[in-house]
């Protein structure tokens, strides 16, 4: 099979590349040509002889731009050529040319749902910040127009593959047939993300001897709901919090110094060691208000760590009652709190959560679902 690869970049650091990267390693190690459109590749997938590189230049200054620009060439080499593919992956509206598999992580309708224009009553009538509101502004009007552009992707495509079965929900509310639905959940690496000693909490600063919870997520967007964990974690005063995420544009440092516990907060910015990190904490809490999947959840899973989540993240159906906390409302900050409580006086049972947790996630590595990715591709041009 000629298989074709539409996508930013096909590499390992990111969600989307992560899923792309695994697809063409086992579409060769079955022995189909992959052609990759993409703007990035991983060297070895680049030099590989099943594999065909397009680069897709689009240096322009904003995303929108660059999507618009990479959507129009690579459409423009797939009429060319679409008479040399066996069948194409795209992913939402990446290209204006047909697929024949569309591989969803998000649905651009719902997240509009909870843009930050629509979610202000959370922090921002009482933290106005000019940058936070130009950046507010700006994803507002790039989820409208890829509500619309991601719709008619999706009409056009033969299968619909969810990562989620939030967001098959999601698509069946903008009328995508559920015949034509199937739903493969992302994977995790189990290697890099794994129990173990981290090392010292000195290495970042963290106390030592105090039990610690993480966050991690963009806190520059009320969705995330940082507000409410941190407003929770005031009724809970012996845990401290490390938040990973970039801080400039975001109130929630201001936030946290407003609640009086900025001493217990510790922002540590955008890291790249995350998988180290997770190792030196004890839960990780992530109660998202709206979360498509939630890689970082099934990380922290893979690392042993017990998650507290809300039920709508796309990946709460992972967490059972034995491997953590799901609340059935993002917002609910006492059920957070008596959640984070509950985790932070019980040793005990985070170890046993954790255990739980990385069993749950050995089910789910990125070889397994890259596999289910190319039984449906075959079973599709048979």
């Amino acid at each position: 099979m000629k298989l074709c690869i539409v996508t930013h970049s096909l590499i390992k650091g990111d969600g989307q590349g992560r899923v792309n990267y695994e697809v063409a390693c086992e579409a060769i190690r079955r022995g189909h040509h992959v052609t990759v459109l993409a703007s990035k590749i991983s060297p070895e997938l680049a030099e590989h002889s099943f594999v065909n590189w397009v680069p897709i230049s689009a240096k322009v200054p904003t995303e929108l731009m660059r999507n618009m620009v990479f959507a129009f060439k690579s459409s423009n080499w797939l009429r060319k050529h679409r008479h040399q593919i066996d069948l194409i992956k795209a992913n939402g509206a990446i290209t204006w040319a047909k697929s024949d598999a569309n591989a969803v992580h998000f649905v651009h309708n719902s997240w509009l749902k909870f843009s930050s224009l629509e979610t202000t009553s959370f922090n921002q009538k009482t933290i106005f910040n000019p940058y936070i509101a130009l950046y507010n502004s700006y994803q507002w009007l790039y989820t409208k127009l890829n509500t619309h552009w991601e719709k008619q992707a999706f009409d056009s495509a033969k299968v619909v593959v969810a990562v989620s079965d939030k967001v098959a929900e999601d698509l069946r509310e903008i009328n995508v047939p559920q015949e034509a639905i199937k739903v493969i959940s992302n994977g995790v690496d189990v290697e890099e993300f794994s129990p173990g000693n981290g090392g010292s909490r000195q290495t970042w600063n963290l106390p030592e001897g105090v039990p610690l919870a993480m966050f991690a997520g963009d806190i520059r967007l009320p969705r995330k709901n940082l507000d409410t964990v941190l407003k929770a974690l005031v009724e809970v005063p012996d845990l401290h919090l490390a938040v990973v995420g970039v801080t400039d544009g975001s109130p929630y440092p201001q936030l946290a110094k407003s609640l009086g516990i900025s001493d217990r907060v510790h922002f540590l910015g955008f890291r790249r060691d995350v998988p180290s990190l997770m190792k030196i904490v004890d839960f990780f809490v992530f109660p998202s208000r709206y979360e498509p999947f939630g890689l970082v959840i099934i990380e922290a899973m893979a690392t042993g760590l017990p998650v507290i989540t809300a039920s709508c993240t796309g990946a709460a159906p992972l967490i059972t009652p034995e491997a953590g906390i799901v609340l059935s409302d993002p917002n609910d900050s006492k059920a957070l709190t008596e959640a984070m409580q509950k985790l932070t006086v019980n040793p005990d049972l985070r170890t046993k959560m954790g255990r739980t947790a990385r069993e749950i996630a050995l089910q789910h590595t990125w070889k397994n679902m890259a596999q289910q990715y190319l039984d449906l591709f075959e079973e599709m041009k048979k």
